[in-house]
């Protein structure tokens, strides 16, 4: 080779180097705003090293100088390979684990070992000779078998980064596509230029690696200008999907599943891949014994989901909206599965706290006189007439005094329990206040209230309290008052039962007395 043929390779070379040493030290100043910039910081340093090693050796005088800058080359070029196929792999989103990642540095790390120590082995170049034919120093060499083998890796990282880099094309917008363009090429022309080196098809059998480096080099300094290349990387939609918290369903026209979400199968973890290509109806028969439950079928739909994960009941509110082609034509469905589980506790907590009664879990005064109005309200609309009953515990100051509040509590308790053994769904029972209690019975006449109250006394008197084996006699008075007309509101109905709960006082209590009628 001629003196003016190589003079220009080194300067390629050269230029190789100093491209990549400039993205590097780029790199490294913007690298709060560079997306993986770690890793491009060091593939562009394995570059540098790579290339200016190759430069000096190309200008090397003795075959002992030349040797020496083939192990600079060695530091950095069988790492470049690893560096450069991690780097696509986390641009299109994915990562690899510790141990993958540590994997990839095997080949390499033994290289640059055989490479050092390969006068003591001869297993990286069998031979290394000064050329003869060529009138400026030139090193040739004799592949050994460790040669084949990094060779072969190298050959393969740079494959496999391109096809990964070729599968995410239809996955990516029109606007990224230059980015991805400049790295499959920048992938792309290495590799070829590696495999016309290593069949013997490349002029004076010379590496034209490092010199096809000075092309890609300034791909990526004109991606990183123009397209912003590193700054603003796209997200894969695979990624996105995946990522997401929601559990999401894809169905196709036939409602069909298509695909699902890792969210999803942490969700409903019986769920297997098998599954996919089944209609969800069938699915869901297999998993719950029933159709699905929500009508997945319309636009827009927002209901709740119960389901037993890992012994306990979930709740997820199911989305669902259409997926459109391009031409606006509805293709399949997506339904989206939110975890509320925590909302809808503390929203039944809130309930709890704002209808219902703390100790003894039936409903409070304010929610029974909400629910009382509309009781009245529809007995008006129906003309049906309805009956109060008001109660309370006798002497329950004695029993506080006597054997503590805790033991009032238990009574009061006892008490609930007790009545709720007469008492159906459609008659509402609260807590008055303190000790004293109030039933709304719908469509009953005073007959049938007073017929209920006795009930409930003598069922209190013939069961008294266990208190460990000590038994508390509680009894209670009620008066019971009927509503008879559109005159008659709630609160004079309840002073009404109050009325007549006070003549059961009067009487000597455990008695049922009637608005202006008695009942001893």
């Amino acid at each position: 080779m001629e003196p003016s043929h190589i003079n220009a390779y080194i300067s390629l070379v050269a230029t190789s180097a100093v491209l990549n040493v400039f993205l590097c030290v780029y790199t490294y100043f913007r690298r709060s705003e560079i997306s993986r910039a770690n890793v491009f910081i060091l593939y562009t340093a394995a570059l540098s090293v790579y290339t200016f090693g190759y430069a000096i050796e190309l200008a090397s005088n003795t075959l002992e100088q030349m040797k020496f800058w083939t192990v600079v080359e060695y530091m950095g070029m069988p790492f470049s390979a690893s560096l450069g196929l991690i780097l696509m792999i986390q641009y299109t989103g994915k990562s690899l684990s510790k141990k993958a990642t540590a994997a990839l540095f095997i080949i390499p790390t033994i290289t640059l070992f055989m490479v050092a120590t390969n006068d003591y082995h001869h297993l990286f170049y069998k031979k290394v000779w000064l050329r003869t034919d060529s009138s400026v120093p030139l090193m040739d060499i004799a592949a050994g078998q460790w040669y084949v083998v990094h060779g072969a890796f190298t050959f393969s990282c740079l494959l496999c980064a391109c096809l990964i880099l070729i599968a995410q094309w239809k996955h990516t917008k029109k606007m990224y596509r230059r980015q991805l363009l400049t790295l499959i090429t920048s992938q792309l022309i290495p590799m070829t230029g590696a495999f016309l080196y290593l069949m013997g098809m490349t002029p004076g059998g010379m590496d034209p690696v490092p010199v096809l480096m000075c092309i890609t080099s300034s791909m990526y300094i004109w991606a990183i200008l123009s397209t912003r290349l590193l700054t603003i990387v796209p997200i894969a939609k695979d990624s996105i999907f995946e990522s997401m918290r929601e559990g999401v369903i894809v169905l196709d026209s036939s409602n069909r599943l298509v695909d699902y979400n890792k969210a999803l199968r942490d969700m409903l973890p019986e769920l297997e891949t098998s599954m996919v290509g089944q209609p969800l109806n069938d699915i869901w028969l297999s998993l719950a014994g029933e159709t699905f439950p929500v009508e997945y079928g319309r636009e827009g739909l927002q209901t709740d989901l119960y389901w037993q994960l890992h012994g306990q009941t979930v709740c997820y509110q199911v989305r669902t909206s259409y997926v459109y082609n391009k031409n606006g034509e509805a293709v399949g469905s997506l339904i989206m599965l939110i975890d509320i589980t925590e909302q809808r506790f503390l929203q039944e907590q809130l309930k709890q706290l704002a209808y219902f009664d703390g100790l003894t879990k039936i409903y409070n005064r304010t929610h029974f006189l909400h629910k009382g109005r509309e009781l009245l309200n529809e007995a008006q609309l129906n003309h049906q007439p309805a009956s109060f009953i008001l109660f309370d515990i006798d002497y329950f100051k004695r029993i506080n005094d006597t054997y503590g509040h805790d033991v009032g509590d238990q009574a009061i308790v006892h008490v609930v329990s007790v009545c709720n053994r007469y008492l159906n769904s459609e008659m509402l029972f609260a807590r008055y206040g303190g000790e004293e209690f109030v039933i709304a019975l719908p469509n009953a006449t005073l007959q049938e209230g007073k017929r209920l109250a006795e009930q409930l006394r003598v069922a209190l008197l013939n069961e008294p309290l266990d208190v460990e084996g000590t038994f508390i006699p509680i009894t209670s008075s009620f008066g019971v008052a009927q509503y008879s007309g559109v005159t008659d509101s709630l609160e004079s109905l309840l002073r009404d039962a109050d009325s007549a709960l006070y003549e059961s006082k009067r009487s000597g209590r455990n008695a049922v007395y009637a608005h202006s009628v008695s009942l001893a």
